[in-house]
C-alpha cells in the first residue's frame, strides 16, 4: 500500500511539474529566440516566463522600419498582431546580436502588461532589461561595439548607480524626448 501511495504521489508531482514548465517553443519558432528564452529560464528569470505565458505572447524578429516613427531606432515592441495575439517584435536588425542581448530585450518587453505603457511601467521594464544584462553578460566574452551593447552597458551602469532615493533609469526615461512623446509626458 505504501508503495502505491508513493508511486501516486510521484506521479502527481511529476504531472504538476510538467504543467508549470515553460517551453520556449511555445513562445517562438526562431532558434535564436528559443535560445534566449532558455537562457532566461536557466538564469531564474521565471517572472519573465510567467509574463510571456500569462499573456500568451509570441516572440519574433520583424522588420520594424515601417512600423512607427523612429522605428529604425526601435529595439523591440510589445503589441498585438492582426489576429489579436500579443506579440513581442524584436527589430530584425538585431537578429545577429548575442543571445544574451536578445534575452534582455525579451525581458524588457515581457514587463509591458498595459495596452499603453506609462512612466512606471517603462521604468520597471528598463530596470528588468538592465538587471538581466548584469546577470547574463559574460565578462570574459567580447561583445560587438553596437548601439545595443552600448545601451545595455549604459542602462546597467545607471541601474547599479541608482538607489531607493535616486532612480537614474526613471530620470533618464523621463528626460528622453522619444519617451516623453511616447508616454505623453510633454
Amino acid at each position: 500500500m505504501k508503495k502505491l501511495v508513493l508511486v501516486l504521489m510521484a506521479f502527481v508531482l511529476l504531472t504538476l511539474n510538467q504543467a508549470f514548465a515553460y517551453r520556449a517553443a511555445d513562445f517562438s519558432s526562431d532558434t535564436k529566440i528559443i535560445a534566449a528564452i532558455n537562457m532566461l529560464e536557466q538564469a531564474g528569470e521565471t517572472d519573465v516566463l510567467r509574463n510571456l505565458q500569462r499573456k500568451a505572447v509570441r516572440v519574433s524578429f520583424d522588420d520594424l522600419s515601417g512600423y512607427a516613427m523612429n522605428s529604425s531606432k526601435t529595439y523591440a515592441v510589445n503589441t498585438y498582431n492582426k489576429y489579436g495575439t500579443r506579440v513581442i517584435m524584436i527589430n530584425s536588425i538585431y537578429r545577429n546580436a548575442p543571445t544574451e542581448q536578445i534575452a534582455c530585450l525579451i525581458a524588457h518587453e515581457s514587463c509591458h502588461i498595459a495596452n499603453v505603457a506609462d512612466l512606471e511601467e517603462e521604468t520597471i521594464a528598463t530596470q528588468k532589461e538592465a538587471a538581466c544584462w548584469i546577470r547574463l553578460k559574460n565578462n570574459s566574452k567580447t561583445y560587438p561595439d553596437s548601439r545595443l551593447t552600448r545601451r545595455l552597458d549604459q542602462l546597467s551602469g545607471l541601474y547599479m548607480a541608482s538607489d531607493g532615493n535616486n532612480n537614474l533609469i526613471k530620470q533618464k526615461i523621463a528626460s528622453n524626448g522619444f519617451y516623453r512623446a511616447q508616454l505623453g509626458l510633454n
